[in-house]
């Protein structure tokens, strides 16, 4: 059996096709078109991932048993709508699953690219071998994913998991979501761009790395000056572990994971400066039996995550013996 995956981005388009082990077999990975005209760059995807199955088809013999989608969100993953992407302005509403559905004649699963990336690390990353599993990553905002007892956590509605927007303060700085004291508002990747730039002092090594520009001052400007040991950078990465922390330990509270995997800013930070601190405050806020099971740790796909996430979605909920054997109904719309 044969599963597609796709991963949708603002900037990039990945395509590929996997067996049901999850063996990744070829992929297509191309700047997004971005047309004008979502129909039109959805019908580059499903051109090449036409290609990439036949040619598989032809060598192996197998068909094609499900598709997976990554995409921004907001989406209406059940229906599999692409609602009002900020990265791609073009592709409101677009309804993707039944397009892709219809052209490939099989299932069809969409996911956002937070939950996409946490089954991504479950399957093939970080998450492996654990049963309970939660993925945050601090890029513009702050993504994330439950895997509770194997399974993605999707709650009533579609939206479980907006870990990022767990109240951090009260009263708080306002989030890009409409809330205030949000997470995000204070790891987010946008969210402490705009702070640093507001508040790096000019003596700090963060500003003579960012060529004493205030507007080009970043995170790993930060980064790199806290392991220079730069007095501001140190105590501003303080602050953004303690609010980080204070967002793990509801988490840990609510859902008890084994693993809470971080990618973007933490793992660009590392062991020693971001994840032995990190877990010695996580350490301080819950009960011991909870910290000494817990494991806190770097997401592991890296640079292969687009070309694992839309295939970890096709694959999402398959034994590998399933996947050999059979899939769901083709006719089955979009979820």
């Amino acid at each position: 059996m044969l599963f597609l995956g796709i991963d949708i981005g603002g900037t990039k388009r990945v395509v590929v096709v996997g067996d049901h082990s999850g063996q990744l077999l070829e992929h297509i990975r191309k700047p997004m078109e971005n047309s004008g005209d979502w129909r039109a760059d959805l019908a580059c995807l499903v051109a090449d991932g036409r290609e990439l199955v036949a040619g598989w088809q032809e060598r192996t013999g197998e068909r094609l048993g499900r598709v997976g989608v990554s995409v921004p969100g907001p989406a209406d993953t059940r229906r599999g709508i692409l609602l009002n992407p900020p990265n791609l302005p073009n592709w409101h509403n677009a309804p993707i699953g039944d397009v892709l559905r219809e052209a490939f004649s099989v299932e069809v699963r969409v996911e956002n690219d937070a939950n996409a990336a946490a089954l991504a690390e479950f399957e093939f990353g970080a998450g492996r071998g654990c049963r309970d599993m939660v993925y945050l990553t601090m890029s513009t905002g702050v993504g994330a994913g439950v895997i509770a007892d194997g399974q993605l956590l999707r709650g009533a509605f579609g939206a479980a998991g907006e870990a990022g927007h767990l109240p951090v303060e009260s009263p708080g700085e306002k989030c890009r979501c409409g809330l205030s004291g949000c997470l995000e508002a204070y790891v987010g990747g946008h969210a402490w761009r705009s702070r640093l730039q507001r508040v790096v002092p000019v003596d700090s090594a963060v500003y003579s790395l960012a060529g004493r520009d205030r507007e080009a001052v970043r995170p790993e400007h930060l980064i790199a000056a806290a392991r220079r040991g730069d007095l501001f950078a140190c105590g501003e990465f303080d602050r953004w572990l303690d609010y980080m922390a204070r967002g793990l330990v509801p988490i840990v509270m609510l859902l008890e994971p084994e693993r809470i995997v971080l990618g973007t800013i933490p793992t660009a930070a590392g062991e020693a400066l971001c994840f032995e601190p990190l877990r010695k405050r996580v350490t301080r806020l819950v009960w011991p039996h909870q910290s000494e099971r817990l494991d806190i740790i770097a997401t592991e796909l890296g640079d292969e995550l687009p070309q694992r996430a839309g295939l970890a979605v096709a694959l999402s909920g398959l034994s590998m013996s399933e996947g050999s054997k059979s899939t769901s109904d083709p006719a089955r719309s979009a979820s």
